[in-house]
């Protein structure tokens, strides 16, 4: 016969109960992106929309272990949040790492601008 949870719980400690509430919390607050996706209330043609690519490219995101960060940093913006990357080392703090591929974003909108403003130039000469 199974034991429910809150008797197993009450013959633990203080200290086990309060670490067990925690790690419970940092469970829950634990979700891959098609859980994230979920949660605000998209499904993956609208978030495709939003990213500017098929279906399936956001089928493919979230089936992937290993994405680039820029990916990831698109994918999260698209749902409406915001990517942090922290650094934890054992002697201080966790600390934020800061404008990782801010420049690379920042390289590649300018050459999109450029490319862009070409193709209206060589446009022009045709007509």
């Amino acid at each position: 016969m199974p034991i429910p949870y809150e008797q197993v719980l009450a013959e633990e400690s203080e200290e086990t109960r309060q670490w067990v509430k925690l790690r419970a919390r940092e469970i829950a607050a634990e979700l891959n992106l098609r859980e994230m996706r979920r949660l605000r209330k998209l499904t993956q043609t609208r978030l495709s929309k939003k990213l500017k690519i098929g279906q399936e490219g956001v089928s493919r995101i979230e089936k992937r272990a290993d994405l680039y960060l820029s990916t990831l940093r698109s994918y999260v913006e698209a749902v409406g949040g915001k990517l942090f990357l922290f650094v934890e080392f054992p002697d201080q703090p966790p600390v934020i790492l800061a404008r990782l591929g801010e420049a690379q974003a920042a390289k590649k909108a300018k050459k999109k601008g450029r490319s862009g403003a070409r193709a209206k130039a060589g446009s022009r000469r045709a007509a």
